[in-house]
């Protein structure tokens, strides 16, 4: 490899994939993370297809040491340019008081801890090196509440005072932090979240999809691949004044 690398966390299905693709083919050579590499063995296809170079690797965001360990091959394969934290679960669809402990401490380590590990394990590579780009994959419900969804939706505001903040400390270095804030997108995950949706709130799915859909000005489903452009975007120097920004990809659900 020669290109410079980009790191994209939770790449084996749905945005994630979509993200690698995405940065591939702009150039990178992208380092593809997920707890269980052997689940990364299609994103790694699609990237190659995508006419880019991809390594696997393992790495489990709520560990510091793993995360430490996967930070160390991805620099030797080549300069870190871009970092994609997106990692994620969607944690439990119930009243606050009916989650476990357990269940909010799940969420967040991912959700959020796992951001600021995956972060502070690069920010010094790209210290040295002058440059570099940070994207956080929050969430349009990072910016507005969601019935049911406490931890994720606690984990995903912070996300976004996170980002604000690190961009200030590391404008000085060249280093800018986004977050990109996704809407439903079209796919498994949102069909899991819909059901449940459904069933705490006592409606039908097609109701709990309309949730997601009713009020976007183009009545339908954020898909994976609109994120990964986005995200391609930020990283590129076409987006250099770009940082602090929590950039919405909702079909119009949230403008703020």
């Amino acid at each position: 490899m020669s290109a410079q690398v980009a790191v994209v966390t939770g790449a084996n299905r749905g945005i994630g994939r979509a993200i690698a693709v995405a940065l591939a083919a702009d150039g990178f050579d992208v380092a593809v993370t997920a707890r269980d590499p052997a689940t990364l063995a299609d994103t790694v296809a699609e990237v190659e297809k995508a006419g880019g170079t991809a390594v696997a690797l393992a790495c489990d965001v709520r560990e510091e040491g793993s995360v430490a360990a996967m930070a160390e091959v991805a620099a030797s394969i080549g300069p870190v340019h871009t970092v994609v934290a997106n990692a994620g679960v969607a944690g439990p669809t119930a009243p606050l008081h009916e989650i476990s402990l357990d269940e909010w401490r799940d969420c967040v380590a991912t959700d959020l801890d796992g951001v600021f590990l995956t972060f502070r394990a690069f920010v010094p590579l790209m210290i040295s090196a002058g440059e570099g780009s940070l994207i956080a994959i929050s969430s349009m419900t990072g910016k507005r509440p969601l019935t049911g969804r406490t931890p994720y939706a606690a984990s995903k505001m912070g996300v976004i005072g996170l980002v604000r903040t690190l961009a200030l400390e590391l404008g000085p270095y060249g280093i800018r932090v986004n977050a990109v804030c996704p809407g439903a997108v079209a796919g498994p995950r949102i069909e899991d979240v819909v059901r449940k949706q459904a069933a705490a709130r006592g409606i039908s799915e097609d109701d709990a999809l309309a949730l997601f859909t009713g009020s976007s000005p183009l009545g339908r489903l954020v898909q994976a691949h609109e994120v990964g452009r986005t995200c391609a975007f930020l990283a590129s120097a076409g987006a250099s004044a770009i940082t602090g920004e929590d950039v919405n990809v909702t079909a119009g659900v949230v403008m703020y």
